[in-house]
């Protein structure tokens, strides 16, 4: 179930938030004035993200074994009030497997249709650091982001594949953590559109946003599931 859920933490920054990343354009390193720049960017966006539809795509890759898997899907999101964790979420995977996870109200339900049952429960209850700090690095404002992270490594442009052009920073915690480091793609309107978590044994999870629709209008019964009544229901 964390699993689940950190890629919905990934996508709330919305993005929030794959793919192994494919080679762009060559990457220019940026000088003073790019960080600062970034960061307002995201601001702006977060403060004007009422909505967003997009397609989402993600890969958990093991470092031991030097595999990994792949997992493609749409999600909807409708951001909470300022200061609360009342945001509404839709994360459909259509591959490898169908799985749907539903976040309304402080309430989520993973439902699995193979297995015919649904778990249910509070997000409050859930808890992981990872999760946190992801979800932080997207949401903080830029005195907050330093603090906890330090100043931005590996800064630089890229256009990732679709020729979506970004500008990318690396931030490694200044405080305890589970993983190494973060790092994170932002497109010309401040929109977190690919995260990469790397993790101490090298293991990482790398999502991608695409198709992205913003501020569109979205049926809030597009965030209720729909079970037949033979679904068995779980408690998380």
């Amino acid at each position: 179930m964390m699993k689940k859920l950190f890629s919905l933490s990934l996508m709330v920054g919305l993005l929030l938030t794959a793919l192994a990343i494919q080679p762009g354009s060559v990457a220019r390193a940026q000088g003073p004035g790019f960080v600062s720049s970034l960061y307002s960017r995201m601001e702006k966006n977060q403060r004007s993200l009422k909505s967003l539809r997009a397609n989402i795509s993600m890969v958990k890759y093991n470092a031991q074994l030097r595999d990994e898997d792949k997992y493609q899907g749409l999600v909807l999101y409708i951001p909470g009030a300022a200061g609360s964790s009342s945001a509404f979420v839709r994360l459909e995977w259509t591959q490898p497997q169908h799985e749907i996870l539903s976040v309304m109200n402080g309430l989520y339900s993973l439902y699995r249709p193979r297995l015919n049952t649904v778990l249910e429960g509070k997000t409050g209850s859930i808890k992981s650091q990872k999760d946190g700090d992801v979800l932080a690095l997207m949401n903080m404002s830029a005195g907050q982001l330093r603090t906890r992270f330090g100043e931005p490594q590996d800064k630089r442009e890229e256009t990732l594949w679709g020729g979506v052009w970004t500008q990318h920073i690396k931030v490694i915690p200044t405080t305890a953590a589970s993983y190494k480091y973060i790092e994170l793609w932002v497109d010309r309107e401040g929109m977190p559109v690919q995260t990469k978590m790397v993790e101490k044994n090298d293991d990482s999870t790398t999502v991608r946003l695409m198709n992205v629709e913003k501020n569109q209008t979205i049926r809030m019964d597009e965030f209720k599931l729909k079970l037949d009544g033979n679904v068995k229901h779980l408690k998380g």
